[in-house]
């Protein structure tokens, strides 16, 4: 099985290489979360009483205080509006989505499910840790200082002497609130209403990626995306370490049939209508065969669901193509497949399996019916290039097109078909 096979130390070693400049394409460094701790900002279960203000994006009044962080840099003069889809180009969210005055940060909700062990730890970052456990469910208060660069997820530097997270300089957790089932629908249904909207996404992290580097991304992607919904997302328990691939795929493997309840759920006890997923790298592991599952099963869930992203599957391609996308395509969801020849990480697990990646186009690319893929072969020219779906600016604005403007590969602006292969590439003047 995959999770008890040892890596040979020569290909360990071209992962540690890979991993050299960043421990994970979704990790941030975390020196020290806030001076709030967990057990300060939560009860193990919230009653009704205690379901959060549902407003999208409201400051917690008692959260974090001035004499927890430091304090600069001005707020934006102005913020666009919305955004051009003709132009390559991603603009800050809203200022409908500002924090209080006397705060440089927006703050964003994000609700999670995860199947990972509370640690009692005192520090938010490190509320939930590695060990497989039952499922549990939550909302959590992130920021996104008024600095944001889209694409980032701003964290503490020791090159600049910064020692711990301060949410008006960090993309950083606020506040974690537990809840059952029962409530987290509750509260998911009351802001909808409030909102008047009727979509969310769910967000599948990857390999070496702890639960708050999961939560901020999903914040982040929320933010840059301008995405109107809810956004939620499945941690998995993924070690956040290097050297911990095998333990990893044993555990995304574990946790499928908590992922396929999590959709479930998600689809029946919710007014959401509109369903988005996106998956990257080893997380599309767990949501491809539990989706795959699921809708088997109950073919009436498949209306809910609009969009299938897989960003750099990191999935064998033969068992991708053989097993796992006929039942995808047979229940004719709409999948896009971003892959891409210069993504180090997904290289590196080709070595390690002995066979090409879904996620990787160096031998081939994958090209099925009813599926979009799309090559983003130099889009992405940081150090792993794996990191594309969430941190350049051409793939966030093509993934809003595909969202929110519900244009197919054909229709947006940022790409250009790929002779009669049927597939299509990012644009030469973005790379």
């Amino acid at each position: 099985m995959a999770y008890s096979k040892k890596i040979p130390l020569s290909i360990l070693s071209t992962l540690l290489c890979v991993s050299l400049m960043s421990c994970s394409s979704e990790k941030t460094t975390e020196p020290n979360s806030s001076n709030k701790t967990a057990s300060e900002i939560s009860a193990p279960v919230a009653t009704e009483a205690e379901i959060p203000e549902p407003a999208t994006f409201e400051t917690p009044s008692s959260v974090v205080t001035s004499e927890s962080m430091d304090i600069t840099g001005p707020a934006p003069s102005s913020i666009a509006p919305s955004m051009d889809i003709s132009i390559p180009v991603l603009v800050p969210a809203p200022a409908s989505k500002a924090a209080s005055p006397d705060k440089k940060f927006h703050t964003v909700k994000v609700f999670y499910g995860t199947d990972r062990n509370k640690t009692n730890e005192k520090s938010l970052n490190d509320y939930f840790g590695e060990v497989r456990s039952t499922v549990s469910y939550g909302q959590i208060d992130i920021s996104i200082p008024f600095n944001h660069k889209v694409g980032k997820i701003e964290a503490p530097s020791i090159w600049r002497l910064e020692f711990r997270e301060n949410p008006e300089k960090h993309i950083s957790m606020l506040a974690l609130v537990e809840m059952d089932k029962a409530t987290l629908f509750e509260t998911v249904n009351k802001r909808l209403k409030d909102s008047g909207t009727n979509s969310a996404f769910i967000f599948f992290h990857g390999y070496n990626v702890t639960f708050s580097a999961a939560a901020k991304r999903t914040a982040q992607m929320a933010y840059d995306l301008q995405f109107p919904g809810i956004p939620f997302f499945y941690s998995w328990p993924s070690a956040g370490r290097v050297s911990a691939y095998t333990k990893d795929e044993g555990n995304i493997q574990w946790s499928e049939p908590h992922i396929k309840a999590f959709l479930n759920d998600i689809a029946k006890k919710s007014d959401i209508e509109n369903i988005y997923l996106i998956a990257h790298s080893m997380g599309n592991r767990g949501l491809t065969r539990a989706l795959g599952t699921l809708i088997t099963e109950q073919p009436a869930l498949k209306s809910k669901f609009k969009e299938v992203i897989l960003a750099a599957p990191d999935i064998d391609a033969d068992v991708f193509k053989r097993d796992i996308l006929p039942k995808l395509t047979a229940q004719k969801l709409p999948i896009t497949l971003y892959a891409s020849a210069d993504d180090k990480a997904l290289i590196a697990s080709k070595k390690v399996h002995g066979y090409s990646r879904a996620g990787d186009t160096g031998d081939s690319i994958i090209i099925a019916h009813g599926v979009e893929t799309i090559d983003a072969t130099g889009l992405d020219t940081g150090f792993l290039r794996h990191s594309y779906f969430s941190e350049t600016q051409p793939m966030l604005k093509d993934i809003h097109a595909l969202a929110l403007e519900e244009l197919r590969a054909h229709q947006r602006t940022l790409l250009e078909k790929v002779g009669d292969n049927g597939y299509w590439k990012f644009r030469e003047t973005l790379q």
